[in-house]
């Protein structure tokens, strides 16, 4: 069971239909849409739009920056894209780590494989949530080798957030809950807590001030997680 719930401090909208990815940067919010495939930076206080850019990417389904690009999961492309941030064109595609069916769905006739949803970036690495494989694949940007994995505890990993001491907040969506992971040991997890219906952690970063930022697709709301 969860410590504890957190409440939700919904502060703005997403400009676009399905917001799916976050990722904080010093200079503004950065926000992936599944369905009209753009990613904007926006305004923390306010919400505004700060930059724009058009992606090549299919669902896209998480962000993040790194290595002079912003990595997003095109998660029914089955590829990890990096595109550059200021207009968006692609400068390189890798294949997706944890490409798979997921869950409850292997049963289903023509089910489309899917792949990584939560994307987080660290001293040349990305950590890569993965629902069908229900596992973090720690990719080395410069071979695109797997150089760990640990599992997410999880049946649905989706947004990831970095916490103290190099240990990942990962959200379950399908459960409500996020965990704190530690990225060396197996996944041990240290912390959690959950977050209730109707409210649902699909985007999940943490800001330099520690605040934890979400968002939730259908109703568009992005907003703090206050523990």
């Amino acid at each position: 069971m969860a410590r504890h719930t957190a409440s939700v401090d919904k502060r703005f909208q997403s400009p676009g239909p399905q917001p799916n990815g976050l990722q904080a940067a010093e200079d503004g919010l950065w926000v992936i849409d599944q369905v009209n495939l753009k990613a904007h930076k926006l305004d923390y206080e306010t919400g505004e739009t700060l930059h724009e850019i058009d992606t090549d990417t299919e669902h896209s389904s998480g962000i993040t920056v790194g290595d002079g690009g912003l990595w997003i999961a095109s998660t029914y492309q089955l590829e990890i894209v990096k595109v550059d941030p200021e207009t968006g064109e692609t400068m390189a595609r890798y294949p997706d780590p944890g490409r798979g069916i997921t869950v409850g769905r292997e049963l289903i006739g023509d089910t489309k494989e899917s792949g990584a949803h939560g994307l987080e970036y660290r001293d040349g690495k990305i950590y890569v949530a993965s629902p069908p494989t229900q596992r973090v694949h720690v990719m080395d940007v410069k071979t695109w080798e797997e150089v760990a994995t640990f599992p997410s505890a999880g049946l649905r990993a989706h947004g990831v957030g970095w916490g103290d001491n190099g240990m990942l907040w990962v959200s379950d969506t399908s459960a409500g809950v996020v965990m704190l992971m530690d990225t060396e040991n197996d996944g041990r997890i240290y912390d959690v807590f959950r977050v209730d219906e109707p409210d649902e952690v699909h985007g999940l970063t943490v800001r330099d001030n520690g605040e934890f930022w979400y968002c939730d697709a259908e109703p568009r709301d992005i907003g703090v997680l206050v523990r």
